[in-house]
């Protein structure tokens, strides 16, 4: 996928009110920009830090530039969350994500329950495969951890999954890994166990639990490798 062609490298000052931040470009000016990811950003939100920002064509915008990345020591992390889909939809159409077979069609934003939704729901050689999608940005000694911050709605998620599950329906829950220093992934059961522990329960039951990483690039982010899965002291892969 890449990025919006108008885009500035600049430094993080501070990032606030979840969905701001305030960037020193390279020549001195300051800038507010939109910070779509309601996350704490744990570990890639360091003021000082080089990040990445884009200019939206939208011209009733209150915030046209658009926090796209931030680099901590050498890597690139992607953090602007409403890409996540986008870029699983394009590595599920590029078969890069192949574990669901053959792909005959991919619908976004399904409605599951009130006032609930799942992020896909695939038709494929092996049926219909409901997938939630989860951005990860954190990461600790290689490993790659989701949640970031208590989720009571990631929770919700998995247990709308067990519930097609016992429907009958193949389902799935897929954490994209914006960041190439991660060689496997889990759930960060020090910061949200309930999750961690429905993650972990809703696997034993049959839920498909994956992980992609995406090498992130100021130009390009694009979805390359699966992850191996930790859940417990078990192996989803």
């Amino acid at each position: 996928m890449q990025l919006p062609p108008l885009r500035q490298s600049g430094t993080l000052i501070k990032r606030y009110k979840r969905f701001l931040a305030d960037i020193s470009l390279e020549n001195n000016e300051v800038l507010t920009v939109h910070c779509p990811n309601s996350g704490s950003m744990r570990g890639c939100s360091d003021p000082g830090s080089r990040v990445v920002i884009s200019k939206s064509d939208n011209p009733k915008r209150k915030y046209a530039w658009t926090l796209e990345m931030v680099k901590k020591d050498t890597v690139w992390i992607g953090v602007n969350t409403s890409l996540t889909n986008k870029l699983v939809h394009e590595a599920l159409s590029r078969g890069i994500i192949s574990e669901f077979g053959k792909i005959k069609a991919i619908r976004p934003e399904v409605k599951v329950s009130v006032g609930s939704r799942l992020d896909f729901l695939l038709e494929t050689e092996m049926g219909q495969v409901y997938l939630e999608v989860k951005n990860c940005s954190l990461a600790e000694n290689n490993l790659a951890l989701f949640p970031d911050a208590v989720t009571a709605r990631g929770t919700k998620h998995l247990h709308e999954l067990d519930r097609l599950r016992q429907d009958g329906f193949n389902c799935a829950v897929l954490f994209c890994v914006q960041r190439t220093d991660t060689d496997s992934f889990a759930p960060a059961a020090i910061i949200d166990p309930l999750y961690a522990q429905t993650l972990h329960e809703v696997y034993a039951r049959g839920v498909n639990v994956l992980a992609y990483q995406a090498k992130v690039q100021p130009d390009e982010i694009q979805i390359t490798k699966g992850l191996p899965v930790i859940i417990g002291e078990h192996d989803a892969q």
